[in-house]
């Protein structure tokens, strides 16, 4: 059986309820996987149950991300025991001297901060994060604003690691050649203008910035938390800001302390195109920059860069069970149910805005920002193709639909970085970015309505 009808939802929903319910996101991806497998084997489930957490530790890039995420935390802290945050945020505050001067800078710099999320996210968490809350700003916003410029920003540049993924996939699929576009990246960039959700997610940050988009639900509750008592963050944020800036306190910092490192893994990332090569450049880089300029001991730093990874470890659990909730839902059929049930309904002028929502809602339920779309892809475009939908349509479709549900899921990795870079509780931050990334998704499936009937 490829899956178990209707009960192959059955684990996901519990995951989102219980989530919701309880707050409590790794608590609620456990009892997701332990649901999942007593539907496939009843009483006995336990032994699969503990193979599925062996596969998805088994697997390479999974490993790639839980190391690259610890080796982050160690940059960062290393970043914060040298002050080099505190130099690079000195004389970027010159400039942010009010609180919409420092969302839209930002928004800019994630704009700028193109090549990879994971790059993006811990970059400007690590730089803003200071500024922001001596502008009192919730570090909601903070997060929303640096979460809203992750993946939807690497989607729409054909120099990302998402671009390259993408298209790689893309071009192997029978069909997408014969359009004659000129290769994997030219067909790519055809894409790229009716990738809406990524469009509508990057314009409408400016937007709330500047007041034209109200606050919304939970966010509007954030600000009104800090008109009322100062408080940037909620008290379920407090256990995760005794962090290490604040433990190394302030002080006079170096901008080549953070530039320099920062500036080698943007560079190493570039050339190189692997994120972990330019992390481990970044940690040498530090290690010849400070120690000898006395900035720390060879022991402190060694200390540091321990304490720095271990810091991440609660956002290594999260995005770990992610993964094990990917390999329960392949296991249950979860995508070929969703798939299957909806494919009698299509036509070729509906399929793209179909196309989004099964990618997203996918990808949302198992925060396989990747693993999804490249399940999807050789299904959804070669029934494209047979329903006559136009496949640069359906190609930006499964883009958008990956990109809702990396900016979405509560516990997407991307989603899960973010809230660590900005040290809030990652259910604060899930939910006060819900109703924005809700906005875009509802102007994105118009949109493909829309051009469907046209195109």
């Amino acid at each position: 059986m490829d899956h178990y009808g209707i009960l192959s939802v059955l684990p996901a929903l519990i995951v989102i309820i219980f989530a919701l319910i309880t707050k409590r996101t790794l608590e609620a991806l456990l009892l997701g996987t332990i649901a999942t497998y007593v539907i496939i084997y009843g009483p006995s489930f336990a032994p699969m149950w503990s193979e599925a957490f062996f596969k998805a530790a088994g697997d390479a890039d999974n490993q790639w991300v839980l190391i690259v995420c610890g080796l982050f935390g160690s940059l960062i802290a290393l970043l914060a025991k040298s002050k080099g945050t505190l130099g690079f945020a000195g004389k970027l505050e010159r400039y942010c001297n009010t609180s919409k001067k420092t969302l839209l800078t930002t928004w800019i710099l994630g704009i700028l901060i193109f090549i990879d999320e994971y790059l993006n996210i811990m970059t400007l968490g690590a730089c803003m994060k200071k500024i922001s809350d001596k502008k009192k700003i919730p570090r909601e916003s903070l997060a929303y604003i640096i979460d809203s410029t992750g993946a939807p920003i690497c989607v729409l540049l054909p120099f990302s690691t998402w671009a390259i993924f993408y298209s790689s996939v893309f071009y192997k699929q029978n069909g997408i050649p014969d359009l004659n576009f000129g290769g994997e990246i030219a067909t790519y960039l055809r894409v790229i203008p009716f990738t809406f959700y990524a469009w509508i997610s990057v314009i409408i940050v400016p937007l709330f910035i500047l007041g034209v988009i109200p606050k919304l639900g939970r966010m509007k509750v954030a600000y009104e938390r800090v008109e009322k008592n100062g408080e940037v963050y909620s008290n379920k944020s407090e256990r995760f800001n005794n962090d290490l800036v604040d433990k190394y306190g302030e002080g006079e910092g170096q901008l080549i302390d953070f530039l320099l490192p920062i500036g080698t893994l943007i560079a190493i990332t570039i050339i190189w195109g692997d994120l972990f090569i330019a992390v481990v450049s970044s940690l040498v880089v530090c290690l010849l920059l400070y120690i000898p300029r006395k900035k720390m001991s060879f022991g402190e730093f060694c200390d540091t860069y321990i304490e720095g990874f271990a810091g991440m470890i609660p956002t290594i659990a999260i995005v770990f069970m992610a993964f094990v909730m990917q390999q329960a839902a392949n296991d249950i059929g979860l995508p070929a149910y969703v798939i299957e049930t909806v494919t009698p309904y299509l036509n070729g002028t509906i399929f793209p805005a179909v196309a989004f929502i099964v990618v997203a809602i996918l990808t949302f339920v198992t925060g396989s920002n990747w693993g999804i779309p490249a399940v999807c892809v050789p299904i959804i475009i070669p029934l494209g193709f047979s329903l006559g939908a136009n496949p640069i349509l359906v190609m930006a479709a499964i883009l958008s639909g990956g990109t809702l549900g990396s900016h979405a899921c509560f516990y997407s990795d991307a989603t899960v970085l973010t809230s660590t870079s900005c040290s809030i509780d990652n259910m604060d931050h899930a939910l006060s970015q819900f109703p924005y990334a809700a906005m875009a998704a509802v102007i994105s499936l118009v949109g493909f309505l829309v051009c469907g009937i046209i195109m």
